[in-house]
């Protein structure tokens, strides 16, 4: 593509390059992870029938998007499981999976400053982030609730890589950390790979076409510790396969 945009980077694990500056709200014991019914039924509400044709019309008018496996997940519409992703939007990303995913509800583990922009963090929140905790304390309540959602039979959607890098075609090296609570809660998870491909009559437009994958279990005769590299490797190098479609650089990242 002509006149693509160039981005340097030097540490594929810890660069943002999001355009956002915000000022994350602390996490810790006073946070209310867990609501009432009243919030619960307008937070399905609001994630599962207001907002999904919004969801629905931005993702195919915006990137025309096309999805390839959603089968894989019909055999576990009643029960829970872990979604991983690649993380190359600010803002579709937050229903990208849950599109695919539909009706079942599906929960996202967001960085605090996902839900820290006034007066939106509420309405983020009920939308179906779930964030990071910033101390001990707070790090129990939040595994409670994925506890919580996990026995409802929800989903719940983690980008392993952390930080956004738009349009990135690659897969960047992530850690095995959040692969502890499937392996912990015993559940099946999937993958869910973004990739940029060339589309229109003289292939001179972008479209996202998200590979979805799995189910992938953990081992039982490894050690724990080595369920969540074994697991976490499985899930990266499914989707480092499947980033080979891409087919456009709409940005051109290059290490400096």
């Amino acid at each position: 593509m002509k006149n693509r945009k160039v981005i340097y980077y030097t540490d594929e694990l810890n660069d943002e390059f999001s355009s956002a500056k915000i000022t994350p709200r602390k996490i810790d014991e006073n946070y209310k992870y867990k609501h009432g019914k009243v919030w619960d039924f307008c937070s399905w509400i609001i994630q599962n029938v207001i907002s999904m044709p919004i969801k629905v019309g931005y993702a195919k008018l915006k990137f025309r998007i096309k999805y390839v496996g959603k089968e894989k997940l019909k055999d576990y519409k009643s029960s829970g499981y872990f979604v991983y992703a690649n993380h190359t939007q600010a803002f579709a990303d937050t229903f990208i999976p849950s599109i695919a995913i539909f009706p079942k509800r599906n929960f996202l583990i967001v960085n605090p400053e996902n839900i820290s922009v006034k007066p939106f963090g509420g309405l983020i929140e009920m939308l179906g982030a779930i964030p990071v905790p910033g101390n001990k304390t707070a790090m129990k309540n939040f595994l409670d609730v994925i506890n919580e959602k996990m026995k409802k039979d929800y989903s719940i959607t983690i980008y392993p890589e952390a930080h956004i890098w738009p349009y990135y075609t690659g897969i960047r090296n992530f850690k095995s950390v959040s692969f502890k609570y499937p392996v912990e809660l015993k559940k099946p998870v999937f993958c869910i790979t973004n990739t940029y491909q060339k589309c229109g009559k003289n292939l001179n437009k972008v479209r996202i076409v998200s590979y979805i994958d799995g189910p992938f279990f953990a081992d039982k005769v490894l050690s724990l510790r080595e369920q969540k590299e074994d697991l976490r490797n499985r899930v990266y190098e499914c989707m480092v396969e499947r980033s080979k479609n891409s087919n456009v650089d709409v940005v051109k990242y290059v290490r400096g």
